[in-house]
């Protein structure tokens, strides 16, 4: 359900003022204690950030394809730790209990999850399998009315703190395909579902992934997101929920890139060589112009993609153009804010080199640059033999 206009510009100057009141302040010591202050988590639950686009039935705000690119536009402009600790809830965590879950399923998990109460991860890649889903190697094999899951999955974003995992397992040991993939909600907790160490990473401090490991962990049937009849069909609800992951991705990238900008112009009118402020030579200019055209381009993308698909149709291949674009865009407006503030953008008392750091995981996960090419080829040629 849309917001009336008047009620969305609220909110997003709400969000705004509490990104840059609360959330910018707060950046480096996230990254020096690599943790999200507690107070702070709570305040994210109360501004209502872990449901934006959790349906309002179940608690959330709701939110519109259009409507949530905004607010992802604005929560780009500080450290990705905060997008991902409630990105979770909003994107692949929950998305797909709300397009193919069951009522009980609905109703057991989509309360929590707008709340913040209940944190949920997308256990998908495995040391073998990431963007080849046919190497899927996590087992589910049938016992009665129950599962018996083995297997372990990396990387998994939010884990050490999730109480709800999707899992991704192949329930039919004969195929090597995607076909025969089901997907199960796994409570945190439950025997056999243990946690490997906290990943080291190289940016993106207070966000944090680990191994969910998997060892002859017992499910019901009814675990299998929208029921017992779609066992097989995971790999099904899990590419439904990509578009609009992308899409917010996308606009998380481009947030990024805008602070990188206001950022980087503030420090060139500012610094002065040669006697005169460095926004006053042109090959500063050119980096400025350059990244402001890009990151411009990328919102108009953006936000003409979220219309149409909340107008129902397909945009599977623009998605992933946005995903692709926008990934690769900020990493080039990063490398020019470095560029600008020269020694200092090396320093990490400006922060320009955290975010070089951080915003370099953009264009590997929720699909590598190259996959987003084969997305967008592929269906270029099946578009044109229509």
């Amino acid at each position: 359900m849309s917001l009336d206009p008047e009620t969305l510009a609220q909110f997003l100057e709400t969000l705004d003022r509490f990104v840059k009141e609360r959330l910018i302040p707060n950046e480096a010591r996230i990254a020096d204690d690599d943790a999200i202050p507690s107070e702070l988590v709570q305040e994210i639950r109360d501004m209502g950030l872990f449901g934006l686009s959790i349906p309002e039935e179940y608690g959330g705000i709701g939110l519109t394809m259009a409507e949530e690119v905004q607010a992802a536009f604005v929560l780009g402009q500080t450290s990705p730790a905060f997008r991902s600790l409630v990105g979770t809830n909003n994107g692949i965590g929950s998305q797909g209990i709300i397009i193919d879950g069951t009522p009980d399923q609905k109703a057991a998990y989509l309360p929590r999850l707008a709340t913040g109460e209940l944190i949920a991860s997308f256990a998908l890649t495995e040391p073998e399998a990431g963007s080849d889903a046919g190497s899927l190697r996590t087992s589910a094999r049938k016992d009665g009315d129950h599962y018996i899951l083995n297997g372990t999955k990396r990387y998994i974003t939010n884990a050490p703190r999730a109480g709800l995992f999707t899992v991704f397992a192949r329930t039919d040991a004969t195929s090597r395909t995607s076909a025969g993939v089901t997907a199960f909600l796994v409570e945190a907790g439950t025997p056999g579902l243990s946690l490997g160490a906290i990943d080291k990473k190289m940016g993106q401090k207070g966000s944090h992934t680990c191994d969910v490991i998997l060892e002859d962990c017992r499910v019901p049937a009814s675990a299998i997101i929208g029921g017992p009849a779609r066992e097989g069909q995971g790999f099904k609800t899990a590419m439904k929920v990509l578009d609009r992951g992308r899409l917010h991705i996308s606009a998380v990238c481009t947030g990024a890139a805008e602070r990188l900008i206001r950022d980087s112009l503030a420090y060139a009118m500012d610094r002065k060589q040669f006697g005169e402020p460095i926004a006053e030579k042109q090959l500063i200019q050119a980096m400025l112009a350059e990244s402001r055209t890009e990151a411009f381009a990328a919102r108009c993308m953006i936000e003409e993609t979220a219309r149409r698909k909340d107008a129902g149709k397909n945009v599977s291949i623009d998605a992933a153009s946005c995903k692709m674009y926008a990934s690769e865009m900020v990493g080039r407006v990063a490398d020019r804010a470095v560029q600008i503030h020269g020694g200092a953008g090396y320093i990490a008392d400006y922060g320009i080199e955290r975010f070089y750091r951080d915003v370099r995981l953009f264009r590997i996960y929720e699909g590598t640059t190259q996959i987003q090419q084969i997305v967008i080829a592929k269906g270029m040629i099946k578009e044109a033999g229509q």
